[in-house]
């Protein structure tokens, strides 16, 4: 009977023990890493108005990745602003987005936006063309409680070019079959 007694207190000890050593869940901080992100996609908009290529890439974590329609996937920072300058310096260049939907994980590390963008650029012959699209960004919170950007991609809504006519057949030489 001691034994059995000794056992089950022991047991119950354990079990205390585990359920005490249990982590419980952190607060809930969805709402606050919404508004922080809504509050970074705003600074990046406007700083995208700046056309300088180091306030702009500032928003991407060194390890972020861009997808851009036609284009090879940007790998890294140093290569998204590689893509980034060119563009900036584009006289013609304007970008404004706008989240419609705005998720966060429980774990307060990951929020994604998803909305609409409008992008103006010079075409071939330097006449400013303007694009309108979708956008999907996921922001992971820094070390330091920042947001950065770990991918983003946009979705044109603009129909494609169509190809470039094939050139002309070579005409063959008489007397050459």
């Amino acid at each position: 009977m001691m034994l059995r007694f000794c056992s089950l207190f022991g047991c119950a000890g354990m079990l205390a023990l585990t359920v005490a050593c249990t982590n419980s869940p952190g607060p809930d901080t969805r709402e606050a890493d919404i508004q922080a992100v809504r509050a970074v996609e705003t600074a990046w908009v406007q700083d995208a108005a700046k056309k300088d290529v180091d306030s702009f890439a500032k928003y991407y974590a060194d390890d972020a990745s861009v997808l851009m329609p036609n284009s090879p996937i940007l790998n890294g920072k140093e290569a998204i602003r590689g893509a980034l300058k060119p563009m900036l310096a584009d006289p013609n260049f304007a970008l404004t987005f706008q989240s419609s939907r705005v998720e966060a994980s429980k774990g307060g590390d990951f929020v994604y936006t998803q909305g609409s963008y409008t992008m103006t650029m010079s075409d071939a012959k330097q006449k400013a063309t303007t694009d309108k699209g979708k956008y999907l960004t996921i922001f992971r919170k820094q070390a330091d409680g920042t947001w950065k950007a770990v991918a983003d991609m946009i979705n044109s809504d603009l129909a494609p070019a169509p190809p470039a006519p094939e050139p002309p057949a070579k005409k063959r030489s008489k007397g050459r079959d």
